[in-house]
Formats: structure tokens, sequence, C-alpha cells
């Protein structure tokens, strides 16, 4: 099948991108090329409105290196949008015919809705929030939503952006005191003007260069342990004392923070506050990021074109999905292994055993679809991988502690591998949560076990209670002796988790006969 890629170019205040996408077999986009230009425009509109002369040449040869790029891949569809500063541009028509004589790009100038509304897609088929305050910080302005059960219900876009507010309110590169007292106080009473965002006490989510860099250089000063940026969640606290940290270094010393691009060392401060006035004057539950933005809502919505809807269904089910067609795993497999891991579950819950929750049943089905997919690199050492793969990629519609979790119990072997993973983040864990994924990563591989030769042979379980032990009635429809093999040698950690031995006994199912 031919490699189907698509191309977008962000033309904006302070950066202009080109990003190319591969769409994969499950019909998402994978981003494979990512090229950044910091071409800053906004410096060259003119207090006259128009967009320099210079502005333009810059915007002009900084397309056609792009379309250099581009011209490598065989593209299915490029977009080309332009966001506050050209749509600010009194000059904004011949801009568009030069860019169009010159690259034979069509630029499309977005409105402030469309721009809003691009970044509000984005978070709703990325991440597992339903109700939040998203923004979105550009050179020039910035936009501001907020939805609820994944709709949108309001808009704007403020005229200020990361670019506009160094220029008017700091005199030097790096503000002084007062400085920041006058932009807190500016950017509060802008904030105040717009009664739905106020006292939400809703998530705020991070769009754009500005998040980005506040998130890396929260993650380097923490050291922390995992892979990726996206639904990275910060607190108040955190906020403040980057802001607060930022504030104390000199430019040369900015310029070489971990995690800060070198280009936006001298907007990170009003970028920063942007972030705190609006995280206080939501009184939001926290500050996360979102990596997509803008340039993926714009093909969400070209994708889905034919849905009726723009918004997925649903973000986790079809992150799932995706490692599913990825790895190559058998949906049969899991579809016979969650229904002998949901009668194990629930008839261990009902003997009130190992202090199971209903709840921690849909932790257990999640890691099911993807147990074990390490294998697909490498069947020796199938567990690291799988944890390593889990626990490092950005899985859309999971937070980072829900992904650890995940990666915890689908890559579940013994006591002492799974401890071994677990050491970075022991921290994260209080010790009886840390006993409970043991115990679900145990009955999630002895469940596979059942399978071990992917014939579905085990049909049912029956869990009885006597003197202490556990009975495990497995009821075949042929013959077991490799699953019986196998699960005779798994039982161990299932026993070890609920402290109980286990006795199995493996009997033929009649037809049109019960487990229970």
């Amino acid at each position: 099948m031919a490699k189907k890629y698509y191309a977008i170019i962000d033309v904006g205040s302070n950066t202009m991108r080109l990003v190319v996408y591969l769409r994969d077999k499950g019909g998402r986009l994978r981003e494979i090329e990512n090229v950044k230009a910091v071409a800053r425009l906004r410096n060259h509109l003119q207090d006259d409105g128009y967009l320099s002369e210079e502005g333009i040449r810059t915007l002009l040869t900084t397309l056609n290196s792009f379309k250099e790029v581009a011209g490598s891949y065989e593209l299915e569809e490029m977009v080309c949008v332009a966001t506050a500063t050209i749509r600010q541009a009194v000059n904004q028509e011949d801009i568009i015919k030069k860019v169009s004589d010159h690259s034979g790009f069509d630029m499309r100038i977005l409105s402030e809705h469309e721009e809003a509304y691009y970044g509000y897609l984005a978070v709703v088929n990325s991440t597992p929030v339903t109700e939040g305050v998203t923004v979105d910080i550009g050179g020039g302005s910035t936009e501001v939503t907020y939805f609820k059960d994944r709709k949108l219900v309001e808009s704007h876009s403020f005229p200020f952006g990361a670019l506009t507010l160094k220029q008017d309110f700091f005199k030097k590169d790096l503000p002084k005191e007062d400085e920041m007292s006058n932009l807190r106080h500016y950017l509060l009473s802008q904030f105040n003007t717009l009664p739905w965002l106020q006292e939400k006490k809703v998530p705020l989510i991070g769009i754009g260069g500005g998040a980005r860099n506040l998130v890396q250089i929260d993650q380097n000063l923490k050291e922390y342990p995992l892979a990726g940026l996206h639904q990275y969640k910060m607190k108040d606290s955190d906020l403040s004392f980057i802001k607060n940290y930022l504030f104390t270094l000199s430019m040369k010393k900015l310029q070489k923070v971990e995690g800060l691009s070198k280009d936006r060392a001298d907007i990170i401060l009003p970028a920063t506050e942007v972030f705190h006035s609006l995280y206080d004057a939501v009184q939001s539950s926290g500050f996360i990021l979102s990596r997509k933005g803008l340039r993926d809502g714009v093909f969400y919505e070209q994708l889905t074109r034919d849905m009726g809807t723009s918004v997925f269904p649903n973000v986790l089910e079809e992150s799932i999905q995706e490692l599913v067609t990825d790895y190559d795993l058998s949906i049969k497999q899991i579809h016979h292994v969650q229904h002998l891991a949901h009668e194990l579950f629930f008839q261990l819950h009902e003997k009130g055993l190992g202090s199971l929750r209903k709840k921690d049943w849909k932790e257990v089905k999640r890691a099911s679809y993807v147990f074990n997919l390490g294998d697909y690199i490498d069947s020796e050492s199938s567990s690291q991988h799988t944890f390593y793969l889990l626990a490092n990629r950005t899985i859309d519609g999971l937070m980072h502690m829900e992904r650890l979790r995940l990666a915890l119990l689908a890559s579940f072997k013994n006591k002492t591998v799974f401890k071994q993973f677990l050491q970075p983040y022991k921290s994260w864990f209080l010790k009886e949560e840390r006993k409970k994924l043991r115990l679900l990563g145990a009955l999630l591989k002895f469940c596979y076990s059942l399978d071990s030769t992917r014939r579905q042979i085990v049909q049912d379980i029956h869990v009885a209670t006597h003197d202490g032990e556990l009975h495990i009635t497995l009821y075949c429809k042929d013959e077991w002796m490799p699953e019986e093999y196998q699960c005779e040698k798994q039982k161990k950690h299932l026993e070890k988790s609920l402290k109980r031995n286990i006795e199995l006994s493996f009997v033929e199912r009649k037809e049109g006969s019960s487990a229970n």
C-alpha cells in the first residue's frame, strides 16, 4: 500500500513551521518531519499596520525553503495557514498574492475563532480532559476556549502574545520586578473581562511552544524519569517556582536553561506570566500540556469530514486500537483473555479476596489489550520491551501516571521484575497501591497463560474457597495439557499476591453445561 503523506505550514507571529505527517494503517496521522524557522514576523508589523517589505521577504524565503523540504514527499494534501500577524496586517491581500506567486501556496488566514477552535479540537481529540480551559500563546495573540462534555462552549482571542507583551511591558530583554507586576495586573484585568473564565476550577490546558518549554524546564529540574511531554500535569506551585527561578537568571544563563529553546529565552517570562495569571483567574485544578495544537486541529477536521463530527467518540479507544494494529496483536486472543480475566476478577471480588474494587477492572481490561506487546520485538525480553514501550510512548487519552500503571500491568512477569520496573517511580505510589498493581498484573498474566496456545481451550472459570485455599476449576473444550503446564507454572505469582494456595482442576466442558 502506497504511503500517504500530508503537510501543513503554520505561519505564526514568532515561528513558522512545516510539519509532514504519515497516515498510518488505522487512519491516524503520525508526525515524521518538523521544520522550524524563527521568523518573528511580528517584529516586522509596522505602526501603520503594514507588514514591512523585509517581513514579506523573510516570509517568502522561509516558505520557499519549506517548499524544497516538502518536495521530497509525494503529498496527498498541503495546507498553509497563517495567524495573528498576517491577520492583523493591513496589506494581507498583497501578502497572499505574493505568497501564491512566489511559492504556489494558497495561504489561508485563520480568523480568531478558527484559531481558538482548532486548538480546542486538538485537545479534545488527544487528551482525556472532558471539561477545561485551553490557552495558546502565540507571538501576537492569545487564544482561550472553555469546553464542557468535550463540546466547545466559549472562545476568545486576546490581541496580545509573548512578543507583544515583551515589547509593551519590558524596556529591555529581561524585566524588572515592577514590570512583571504591571504585566500581571494587566493580564488579570484582561482575563476578568470574560465572566466565563472566572473560578471555573477546571484543568488549564496549555498549547504551543511556550507551554512546551515550561514543561521541559519543569521535567529537567525534577529529573523526571518518564519520557514524553503530552498530557504532563503541573501544579500552581510548579508554575510559581519556575517563574521565580527564571526571573533570577541573567540572559546568558536563561539561554542555557535545560528545556528552554534559546530563541524563546527573551519571551519565556511573559508567556509564563500568562499561564500563571490565567491559572489564578480560572482557579484551575492543574496545568496540563497538550503537544497537539492548531496544526493537529486543522487535520483532525480534514480527517473527520465524512464522520459528521470532528470530535472522536473515544480518544483512548483510538489509541489502544493503534497499539493493537502497530504491534500486530490478536483481537481474538485479547477478547478471549478478557472474558477469562473478567470471570476470575469478579469471582475473587465477590469473595472479598485481594481488596479488589469494581473500578480496578477497568485497568485490567485496558492492560489486557496490550499485555506482553514487547513480544513483537523479542520474545526472550518481551517484558522489558513491553514496559519500556508503554511507559515511554505517548498514548493519547492517558495521563502520565495512568500510562505508567498500564505499563506495569501489561509487562508483569514476576515480583522481582515488577519491583525493578517500579523502582524509579516507587515514591509515586503508596505501599497498598504497589501491592494492588502486582496482584492485577499477576491475575492478567495467569489468564494469558490459560490461552498460551491461542486455541481458546479454557472456556470458563469457577472459583471456590475451602480451608483457606482457592480451588479454581477450568472448563475446557479440548485437550488442555499445554495450558495446564503453563498455568501450574504461573499460578505462584497469583498465590503470592493473594497469600493463598491455589489448586487447579482442568475438566472437560460438556455441551450446554455452565461453569457455575
